[in-house]
């Protein structure tokens, strides 16, 4: 994989060539990422249909947040149709975007930028690729549901709109830290309208957390280190299912401990594979291929997902 997907650096984006119609990935790190095996996946599909995406390349960018502003203005004025964008920018990148949807500006995060003539559109398809991986890969849907949230950063921030636009009947968020977590609280309260809101920090879980909860995992603990969890599961009520956000590597610390105690979980790999095509369809105009999206990340990626 990372022969044929290579990492690319600040100066390999502005060395791209005007024979390709870009769309990209930009994190620090990235190199972990599979987004560009699945979406060079999808756009040889969508080629097969339509000769105008053969010229089209997804490529993952490793930039530093204090280069995010000049690697944008490169992007555009290489003809960039879109971007994702994954730690540390997806709370950042709102700063350099002229416009956002209202689930974006809710989340205060973009996971996805989409070209206009003068600039970049925020989008964020993270909150509903969630939803979709629920359902598809544990068979649960958020609404009327307990949702533990761990995490307070930008893809919690994500997670954390969609559970309340799902109407759960409650959302428990847990942080390392308590002034991050309080500060998410204070910004999520005007949309919990009659969900009950609550948080807690991972080392003194609150003693009214509820059982058979949905519990998502929306830290980056697992994914430099496949040995550390956000969160000891025995210090919570047993939970109805697991979702791991991580998906590389397939089974972290959480997700094992999930199997031990025989919790039906999951890795983000389907969330990856559903963010991306809804992207993909902002960018292309065109249905993102999830099945061929899925087939390509399984084939690199392996398991993860409850036996």
């Amino acid at each position: 994989m990372s022969s044929f997907h290579p990492t690319l650096s600040l100066a390999d984006l502005e060395a791209w060539p005007a024979t390709q119609v870009g769309v990209g990935l930009f994190g620090h790190p990235v190199a972990h990422s599979l987004s560009p095996v699945i979406h060079t996946a999808a756009l040889a599909a969508l080629a097969c249909e339509d000769a105008q995406f053969a010229a089209w390349r997804y490529a993952k960018f490793d930039i530093a947040p204090e280069d995010l502003g000049h690697a944008l203005l490169v992007a555009h004025a290489k003809g960039f149709r879109g971007l994702n964008f994954t730690t540390p920018h997806k709370e950042i990148v709102l700063d350099h975007a002229e416009s956002a949807d209202a689930f974006t500006r809710a989340a205060s995060a973009a996971n996805t930028l989409v070209r206009t003539e003068t600039g970049w559109r925020a989008s964020n398809t993270d909150g509903g690729g969630l939803s979709d991986a629920l359902r598809a890969d544990l068979g649960v849907e958020l609404r009327g549901r307990d949702v533990i949230l761990l995490g307070a950063g930008g893809a919690a921030r994500a997670a954390a709109v969609q559970c309340l636009r799902d109407q759960v009947a409650s959302l428990w968020i847990g942080n390392r830290g308590r002034e991050r977590l309080d500060a998410l609280l204070a910004h999520l309260a005007p949309l919990a309208s009659g969900a009950g809101l609550h948080g807690f920090v991972f080392a003194q879980p609150d003693s009214t957390l509820p059982a058979n909860a949905i519990v998502i995992n929306a830290t980056a603990a697992g994914l430099r280190d496949a040995s550390q969890s956000p969160v000891d599961l025995h210090r919570l009520p047993r939970p109805a299912v697991v979702y791991e956000m991580i998906y590389n590597p397939p089974v972290t610390a959480l997700l094992r401990q999930a199997a031990e105690l025989g919790i039906v979980h999951a890795n983000g790999l389907g969330m990856l594979v559903f963010q991306g095509a809804r992207s993909l369809a902002m960018w292309t105009g065109k249905d993102g291929p999830a099945d061929v999206m899925r087939q390509a990340a399984l084939a690199t990626a392996g398991g993860g997902q409850n036996p």
